[in-house]
């Protein structure tokens, strides 16, 4: 199967200057209706036991990916993916390893989050500029 531009560079090589002008007006036709669409942000959500079983019935019972289901219940594929191969989260014992992980994180966010800014240092005077002209 041959490349758009394989297809152009023959026509270009048979002199068919109006095939040519056709390809390049469907061209400026898809770039004017061209649209970029909008990233799919998946905002976390606590992982729950509940959740996490949530995650095994739809794993179970569909042929969803793993992606697909992290996008349905609103958590990112890495926590499907735990849950399904090594079974965490299914527990609700505080002091599991990825509950003790979850809380440091969670902390850690609390005291990282942006304090007031600091007055911007004030900047050097560069030297005056010589122009030849």
């Amino acid at each position: 199967m041959a490349t758009l531009k394989e297809f152009e560079e023959a026509l270009r090589a048979q002199g068919m200057r109006q095939a040519l002008a056709i390809l390049e007006k469907l061209r400026e036709r898809d770039r004017k209706t061209r649209q970029v669409a909008r990233a799919r942000r998946v905002v976390g959500r606590k992982m729950t036991p509940d959740l996490a079983r949530r995650i095994l019935e739809l794993h179970e019972s569909t042929k969803m990916t793993q992606q697909e289901i992290a996008f349905e219940l609103g958590v990112n594929q890495g926590r499907v993916n735990e849950v399904i191969k090594r079974g965490k989260w299914l527990d609700d014992d505080p002091s599991a390893p990825e509950a003790v992980a979850r809380d440091r994180a969670m902390a850690r966010i609390r005291q990282e989050r942006p304090k007031a800014k600091a007055p911007a240092k004030p900047r050097r005077k560069s030297a005056p500029q010589l122009s030849l002209f």
